[in-house]
Order: C-alpha cells, then structure tokens, then sequence
C-alpha cells in the first residue's frame, strides 16, 4: 500500500526530526495531567492506559484505541476479561523475565490477542529485591537499598535500556509492532508498567512528535496510578515482619526524573543522539519511522 503523502513527508524530514527531539522548541499543546490521561480500569491491574490522545507537535493527535501499556496482567478478573475483550487487542507483548512471570504468573488474556513473549532484563532488579525483603534482616536490607542505593541501582537499570544489545532489540521489535496494522491494537507491560514500559512509551511518544514535556508527564503518571498499591505493598511488607523500613523500596517502586534522564544521558554518550539510539541502536529505518507516525497519528 503506498503511503500517504503526511507519511512521505514523515519520510524525508524524520531524520530532521529526531535530530532536535526532545526539544521545547515545538509548538506546546496543554499538558493533559494524569486524571486526563485515558486509564483503563481494571481491578487486577492498576497501571493501564490507552497512549492515546496526545497532541503532536505539528497539531495532529495520537490516536485512541492502537497502543496500550500496562502493568502485568496475571490477576486479572473475570471483570477485567470482559474489559480488555472489550478493547480488541490483537497482541499483547510481556517484557517481563522468566524470573518474574514464574513468581506473578503469567499473564491472563481473554479468548482473541496473540500473547508474545519478549524479555528486557531487569539487570535482576527482580531478584535483588526479593532477595532483599526475603532476608528479613533489617541490617542487610539497609546495606542493599539504604543511602541513594537503591536509586543508583534503578539509574543502572535505565542504562541497560540503552547498553544492552538484546534490550534494544525488543524495544526495537515492540516499535515495529506497533508500526504493523496486522498486529492489531497493541499492549505492551512489564511488572509494574513503569521502567521498562515506560521507556518503551516515552520512545514511542516521542517518535510520534508529542513533545518532550508531555511525553514525561505520561512516564512520571506511573507515580499517580501506582501510589495506594504501592503503599499497600509496604504496609504489608511491614505488618508480615518482612521489613521493619518499607520505605527502603520507595526508589524501586516509583518512577523519577533522574532515571528517565539517566538512560538519556547513556543515548548522548553511546551515540550521540537520539536519532543515532534509534537508527543505529535500535536499528529502525526512517520508513519504519513513517509507518508508525502513519498509523498511530490522525492528521491535524
């Protein structure tokens, strides 16, 4: 099918484009705050929304209802299956590690969306926090996540987003899903839906042409959504004598500004740019570039 003549343009100025993204230089739509943003309510799920909606920086608008992110879906309910029957969904792709979907299950999907497995690592974030709570040592809990480790541990994290060789792969193969209008509406979640999901719907934002500051807006929402479950997380975690100080695994449970602006400090040293990240680490063409602006945004 030929494409669009927004699409050839796309085309040829994408390269343009990323070169300056992110930049505040673009026109500035009001920022939607997280109560706008279209969430998905679920009971077995608290971090689902449909990426759509946002205005780009030439005015058109990302559309509804093709690109969804998540936190993991195994505790769904009943409810929750008529709920996301409801949405269409052709495929759902988990980044979640084996070690993960071994200890939440796996993901619980009504009859219709192709499941795809397709792993980030966590650098054994995972693991390091079960090892952690499962010590029930106060001391050695300290030791592991006190005094700014347990965020420079989530900063080496987002490093990996950009360093590891398989890591940029599926982020890569999860854009060109979306890209592909055989896939069918897309979601895509990890654990909580905030790092690496988060990262991958920065990326695709931002390759959309929403500009920088709303693009963050949608990442740092994490924050909101996720706020009474994670508290209920350390509530619990101290009621059951598992940690006598839950709010050691504060920097592990949220999303922040430094972690989004770590991995994007490794793009500038690794390559030097965001177009580079995309085109020579991602490995995406400029007319896989155009494909997904023209099927996930509306002309203006």
């Amino acid at each position: 099918m030929p494409l669009s003549r927004r699409a050839l343009l796309t085309t040829t100025g994408a390269a343009a484009l990323l070169s300056v993204l992110p930049t505040e230089a673009h026109a500035r739509p009001r920022l939607r705050s997280a109560t706008e943003i279209r969430r998905i309510p679920l009971q077995g799920a608290v971090n689902v929304r449909d990426l759509g909606g946002y205005v780009t920086y030439d005015g058109a608008r990302v559309r509804h209802g093709l690109a969804y992110r998540s936190d993991h879906l195994a505790k769904l309910t009943d409810a929750d299956l008529t709920t996301l029957a409801g949405l269409g969904l052709g495929t759902v792709v988990d980044l979640r590690i084996p070690l993960e979907v071994g200890y939440d299950g796996a993901d619980r999907l009504p009859a219709g969306p192709v499941p795809v497995a397709r792993p980030i690592t966590d650098h054994g974030l995972f693991g390091q926090l079960m090892a952690a709570i499962g010590s029930r040592d106060p001391v050695r809990q300290e030791e592991m996540l006190g005094d700014g480790r347990a965020a420079a541990f989530m900063r080496e994290v987002y490093r990996t987003f950009v360093t590891d060789p398989a890591n940029r792969a599926a982020f890569a193969a999860t854009l060109r899903d979306l890209a592909d209008p055989r896939r069918g509406p897309l979601l895509f979640h990890c654990t909580s839906g905030k790092d690496r999901t988060g990262w991958t719907s920065w990326l695709l934002l931002t390759l959309l042409g929403v500009p920088e500051a709303s693009a963050r807006a949608d990442y740092l929402a994490s924050n909101t959504f996720r706020a009474a479950y994670d508290a209920r997380v350390r509530e619990g975690l101290k009621q059951g004598g598992l940690m006598q100080n839950p709010e050691l695994i504060v920097p592990l449970q949220e999303v922040r500004t430094e972690y989004l602006d770590t991995a994007l400090d490794q793009v500038r040293t690794s390559y030097g740019s965001l177009f580079r990240y995309v085109s020579v680490g991602l490995g995406l063409e400029l007319r896989e570039l155009a494909a997904l602006r023209e099927r996930l945004v509306a002309d203006a």
